[in-house]
């Protein structure tokens, strides 16, 4: 896609007059580029429609998808989940799940017959990204690839996630997860490419092992990620300022993270150059005009 030109300004923004980063314009999920995606309901259980309203009306430019965290949208009244998928369509944002397909993989006496009533009931509630992760369990990477061919034959996007931290997602304690290991980076590189190949719309990256709950952030690892993967089918877990500040600081403004809702607009200010810490505060540019 070429960005040097094309890029929209902010709707009804009062300050077109200041000089910010012409960014891609949505869709950017089909292209792969400056995709933020946002947490909705889990570790804030006042997350509901009201909130995500506001929220979005106020960053629904700078918000590509919505991500319905861990497994709490399956407690969740299914009229509220399909209200809050409405609001997020109507602001041309995706809404993808969270990893819990790992519950059905761990318990189910038929994974097939129930991974794929769960990928149709969530189509009916509205979503249209089923995430794929593997953080607590061995699956074998062609069985994966299999989950990602069983998720669109069935009309949905599929979005792998991938670590190298054994146990990730569990919000365990530095402690437990060195005690747990980590794999090599070579066997994710593998993985994702076998994916990417299978039909994955997007691999996210887990931050648990490389950026969050250790000691010293592995940025070789990330560094051997993102030369040996397509960035545009990259996407980091990055629900901490100083680590999404990183990102962009190392890798520019079109990386696609995941972060809070909360850090929305915190994060569209860091893409757009115009804030930051004495790390990034006018650093952040690019070299694109803005259409007419």
């Amino acid at each position: 896609m070429n960005l040097s030109k094309g890029a929209l300004r902010p709707a009804k923004a009062g300050f077109d007059f200041i000089a910010s980063n012409p960014l891609p314009p949505k869709p950017r999920l089909a292209h792969g580029l400056g995709v933020t995606e946002i947490r909705g309901p889990y570790y804030n259980a006042a997350f509901g429609p009201t909130v995500l309203a506001d929220t979005l009306k106020i960053a629904s430019q700078w918000v590509d998808g919505l991500k319905f965290a861990g497994g709490g949208f399956t407690l969740m009244p299914a009229d509220v989940v399909r209200e809050m998928t409405d609001i997020a369509h109507k602001h041309d944002i995706y809404v993808s799940t969270g990893g819990f397909v790992e519950r059905l993989l761990a318990t189910s006496n038929d994974r097939v017959r129930d991974v794929e009533r769960y990928v149709k009931q969530c189509k009916n509630l509205g979503f249209d990204v089923i995430e794929l992760s593997t953080g607590f369990l061995s699956l074998p990477v062609q069985d994966w690839a299999e989950l990602v061919q069983c998720v669109q034959n069935l009309g949905m996007k599929a979005k792998p996630e991938l670590g190298i931290q054994w146990g990730a997602g569990g919000d365990a304690s530095i402690t437990d997860l060195e005690r747990a290991g980590t794999s090599d980076v070579g066997g994710l590189i593998d993985a994702g490419k076998v994916l990417i190949d299978a039909g994955a719309e997007m691999l996210m990256i887990e931050s648990e092992g490389i950026t969050e709950n250790v000691v010293e952030w592995r940025t070789d690892v990330l560094s051997s990620i993102i030369h040996s993967l397509p960035l545009t089918k990259l996407m980091f877990e990055a629900a901490d300022p100083k680590v999404f500040e990183w990102y962009i600081q190392n890798h520019g403004v079109d990386v696609n993270l995941f972060v809070d809702h909360s850090q929305a607009i915190q994060l569209a200010c860091l893409r757009a150059g115009i804030w930051g810490t004495n790390q990034t505060f006018g650093r952040i540019v690019n070299f694109r005009s803005w259409k007419a």
